[in-house]
């Protein structure tokens, strides 16, 4: 993952979806701009629109509503949003209400790469790239945390967890978060020793467990037994795949391309994930089923980062 990092900074950052319920988008190629207000609330898709870089709702209907928040990257579950925010000199995490407002924010020390939201709305996290570590040769390294927006309590940094209850190697690096449903456990990729894994994390304990070798950017299906993920081939491509927990069985999917980017599930039948643009700027929003069947499927043009509001 680290020598790949500064190539992924400079390309666009990809969007993540994860499904409350299914919500059908239609395809279209330049969606029109509507007048309703924005929220977290309603029927649509939260987005961060490329062609503006501002968080927006795209309606069932393929049109698209603008609000004037410039994220780098959102996201939003159960009326609880997230906002990866470009300030001056630096970024910020800020954690949104159903009107958009804000409730809290907290700095950050790298370039915006991923964000999800627990399904309940409650925990917020974040990826960022950083760079200087004495142990990448001053190159991109990534920080992930952990914000629990009901109580204030962070987890800042999950270099500071432990892993089976001992200090993390120096090396380690986390990114592409994903929730369960009970609000504590978490699932992560750790890189350390060359090695990319699968971790459980426990959020109250602070510890961290590998599951599986080769797992990159995870995301939990909404029933909870599936993970969706990249996985690194012979060629240094990805290929789009999932994992059955109850035995950690592989399947690769329908999609072909080398897909960088945290996938996740339109419905417990559906993975959604971005694709960039040939030209390099925006990206493209297309779903494949889960099983490993059908073929890809385009979902919506110049999009990223899209998120229910139902």
């Amino acid at each position: 993952m680290k020598w790949r990092i500064l190539t992924a900074v400079a390309a666009t950052v990809l969007l993540a979806m994860v499904a409350v319920g299914y919500i059908v988008l239609r395809a279209t190629d330049a969606p029109a701009a509507g007048t309703g207000p924005v929220g977290l609330a309603g029927p649509g898709v939260l987005v961060r629109d490329t062609a503006t870089g501002t968080l927006a709702l795209q309606r069932p209907d393929g049109t698209r509503e603008r609000s004037d928040l410039r994220c780098a990257r959102v996201y939003a579950a159960a009326g609880t949003g997230v906002c990866l925010r470009e300030q001056p000199e630096s970024y910020e995490v800020t954690v949104l209400d159903r009107e958009l407002k804000k409730l809290s924010s907290i700095p950050l020390n790298g370039v915006p790469n991923r964000a999800r939201v627990s399904p309940s709305g409650r925990m917020v996290s974040w990826t960022v790239f950083v760079s200087g570590d004495s142990y990448n040769g001053g190159r991109f390294s990534t920080r992930s945390g952990i914000l629990d927006s009901r109580t204030g309590t962070l987890a800042g940094n999950l270099e500071d967890f432990t892993v089976d209850g001992k200090p993390s190697e120096p090396t380690a690096n986390f990114w592409g978060i994903t929730f369960t449903r009970d609000d504590n456990v978490f699932y992560a990729t750790m890189s350390a020793g060359g090695q990319r894994r699968l971790m459980r994390g426990d959020f109250a304990r602070r510890d961290l467990h590998p599951l599986k070798d080769n797992v990159e950017c995870p995301s939990l299906s909404p029933d909870g037994t599936r993970i969706a993920y990249k996985k690194m081939l012979a060629d240094r491509t990805w290929r789009l795949t999932v994992l059955r927990l109850a035995d950690l069985t592989e399947t690769p999917l329908a999609e072909t391309r080398s897909v960088d980017d945290q996938a996740a599930w339109l419905d417990d039948s559906t993975v959604a994930y971005g694709l960039p643009h040939e030209h390099g700027k925006g990206a493209d929003i297309w779903k494949v089923p889960a099983d490993g069947h059908g073929t890809p499927d385009l979902v919506t043009r110049d999009a990223e980062s899209p998120s229910p509001t139902n």
